[in-house]
């Protein structure tokens, strides 16, 4: 199905792309998802650092009301322009705050002009919804995810199943790919009522079309119980910590 074309303004985006109301500076380490059915790297998910390495918090923790749509768009190109330059070949997953995001259409721009200038594949590009994240209006986070996913980019819902699990959203705009929180995968191998959860969620999401994506996966025994449910999208300690400005290569259980 060819991708409707965008149209768009790329006047404010070189302003957006400086990072004007940030005054602070990141980079991304980068984690791989592995499609362990195809044994090879399905997308590596940028991940916010410190510029000599610090912890997410570091950064994320300098967010607020002021800076939020600065930082939110300063993201995008970055975690773009750095995708580009390692030669990225596989998708690039890109979280995103939705009480960033004011409009669908517009905020999405920067990515747009990001992509363009960096030469990066569009229909390459995943935005991962933090699910953390307070949204005081659901409807307003399904807009962006239907807005998006009708520009052909990929949605993925993070950290399903830690705290309020969106459920709503499953019903109004299910996503591409659901992540697993890594709390319902610790030791899910000994666990029944765990194994049950995600038994559920598996059923859930092969009704609605969507991948389930395994996140924080550390030992054989969690990913072997996950493969022999049926489970081809890994990603963890187990297969790569994540590279301070690289893409590691994943180790790949047999």
């Amino acid at each position: 199905m060819e991708k409707p074309a965008v149209l768009f303004d790329e006047s404010h985006c070189e302003q957006c792309a400086c990072g004007e109301g940030l005054d602070f500076s990141f980079t991304f380490a980068f984690q791989p998802i592995v499609d362990v059915s195809k044994r090879e790297v399905y997308a590596y998910e940028a991940l916010i650092r410190g510029p000599g390495g610090e912890s997410a918090w570091s950064v994320l923790s300098k967010i607020n009301d002021r800076n939020r749509y600065a930082f939110d768009q300063v993201c995008r190109v970055k975690a773009v322009k750095l995708a580009a330059k390692l030669g990225m070949q596989t998708s690039l997953s890109i979280n995103f705050l939705p009480n960033a995001v004011y409009k669908a259409e517009y905020c999405i721009r920067t990515t747009l002009a990001a992509a363009k200038t960096y030469n990066f594949d569009t229909s390459k590009i995943i935005f991962e919804l933090i699910e953390g994240e307070d949204l005081s209006e659901p409807d307003h986070l399904v807009n962006i995810i239907n807005t998006y996913r009708e520009m052909g980019f990929k949605v993925a819902v993070d950290d399903f199943g830690a705290g309020y699990s969106r459920y709503n959203l499953m019903i109004a705009s299910p996503p591409d790919l659901l992540k697993l929180d890594m709390a319902l995968i610790r030791d899910i191998e000994t666990i029944p009522n765990k194994q049950a959860v995600v038994a559920g969620i598996i059923t859930m999401m092969d009704q609605l079309g969507g991948r389930i994506l395994a996140e924080g996966v550390e030992t054989e025994a969690e990913y072997y119980w996950l493969r022999k449910q049926g489970i081809e999208l890994f990603q963890g300690y187990l297969l790569a910590r994540p590279g301070f400005e690289c893409l590691p290569e994943p180790y790949i259980p047999e």
